[in-house]
């Protein structure tokens, strides 16, 4: 069986690395994007089975990327996590009630990352 194919979508290259370092160690296949911009031109090519996306970005931000995903032929069905270090609870609400899985606050870890995986079905 192929591995699950994950989105890393995050305007920053350390986040990305940190999550593509903790991804690939549990099994999944990774890729990533810098902004919801290519994200949707990379779930385009190829719908990934799971997205961790970031809130703030430059040019579409992440909850923008999400509702525009969510409305796309195949785009109901990757798991999203955000992951931000956003925490206000309106905010963590709203991603929940516009599609998101998940949510993991920043900074994280890989313990944090797999118990977020676990409660979603990816592991």
């Amino acid at each position: 069986m192929a591995p699950l194919s994950f989105l890393i979508v995050d305007d920053s290259k350390f986040v990305r690395h940190v999550a593509k370092g903790i991804l690939d160690k549990l099994g999944f296949e990774t890729s990533e994007a810098d902004d919801g911009d290519t994200a949707l031109v990379a779930c385009e090519e190829s719908m990934p089975d799971a997205i961790l996306l970031d809130w703030n970005m430059p040019r579409m931000e992440g909850i923008d990327f999400m509702r525009e995903l969510r409305q796309r032929p195949g785009g109901t069905s990757p798991k999203i996590i955000f992951c931000t270090a956003n925490n206000e609870f309106e905010d963590v609400q709203l991603a929940i009630t516009e599609g998101a899985d998940e949510y993991i606050m920043k900074p994280f870890d890989e313990d944090i990352v797999r118990t977020k995986l676990e409660q979603v079905g990816l592991l």
